[in-house]
């Protein structure tokens, strides 16, 4: 498994009875986790300074303010700066568990010798794309949602990155990549974090273990002759590690490493926050 400890504005109080407990800067936020099944040890729901609840309701939920929270609050790793804001899902527009590749993908940046072009599928609000920018990369970022994008260009600037070193697409990522190939363009590197379910272009179903095989072997064809790392990121509940090992191998060959994703709690124990694979090498 594998962890990031640098971060100093976030990290997990408690966790227990379907709940977390975490701290996102200035704000002390409780939200499901539907890994957490064992019993909670405090009384997390009265939890002093606690700014907002995410209460579940049917298939739904919504978030309960106790507290003031402005829209775009910001936490910082590194030097890199992300607006967040509380949405639908229980999500703030970040996942910190993903500094883990973001430490992994600098470095291969860092150390390339070469300049690094990347593609990164289903970037949300851009973290994997600040940490390519940071590192020197250029990157082009592509998700369906529009809010999503603008924020990943919100986080450049508030990073204090060029901005002209991100190309932001707002398209299907299959239907981009398809047309990506046909112009002949090549990337260094693939970053890819599909969902787990949702629905394409044309309303047909995605479904990531129906799925997850043949875009690998789609991106496989957009990357350079002397790639330098093809990422895949999984929250899928059951898919482990070694099945997006596997179907790398499948693809590419070369070197890989699988390894499930983690946060460390200040109860000493660590949150499963999914699993990742990643290609380094020649295909």
């Amino acid at each position: 498994m594998k962890f990031n400890n640098e971060w100093t504005d976030y990290k997990i109080i408690a966790t227990g009875d379907g709940m977390k407990l975490e701290k996102w800067g200035g704000h002390i936020l409780l939200r499901p986790d539907p890994q957490v099944i064992w019993p909670s040890r405090m009384d997390m729901y009265n939890y002093k300074g606690l700014s907002a609840i995410y209460e579940k309701s049917g298939g739904g939920g919504g978030w309960k303010y106790l507290k003031l929270i402005e829209d775009g609050f910001t936490v910082k790793w590194r030097d890199l700066t992300f607006s967040l804001k509380l949405m639908g899902f229980k999500h703030t527009g970040l996942f910190p568990e993903q500094a883990a590749n973001w430490d992994i993908l600098i470095n291969l940046i860092k150390t390339a010798g070469k300049p690094v072009n990347v593609l990164n599928l289903f970037g949300y609000t851009g973290g994997a794309t600040v940490a390519c920018v940071s590192a020197g990369a250029a990157v082009c970022h592509v998700d369906a949602a529009r809010a999503m994008v603008d924020r990943c260009g919100e986080n450049i600037r508030l990073s204090g990155l060029p901005k002209d070193r991100v190309r932001y697409i707002v398209d299907d990522c299959v239907k981009f990549v398809e047309r990506e190939i046909k112009r002949g363009r090549k990337y260094d590197a693939v970053i890819m974090d599909p969902p787990s379910y949702g629905r394409g272009p044309g309303g047909e179903m995605w479904k990531l273990e129906d799925n997850i095989y043949s875009l690998v072997k789609l991106t496989r064809d957009v990357m350079s002759d002397t790639p330098l790392f093809h990422l895949i990121n999984s929250y899928t509940t059951g898919l482990q590690p070694v099945v997006l090992s596997n179907i790398q191998s499948l693809v590419m060959g070369g070197r890989i490493e699988a390894y499930e994703v983690v946060l460390p709690t200040d109860e000493g124990i660590y949150l499963p926050c999914g699993c990742s694979s990643i290609f380094m090498g020649k295909i």
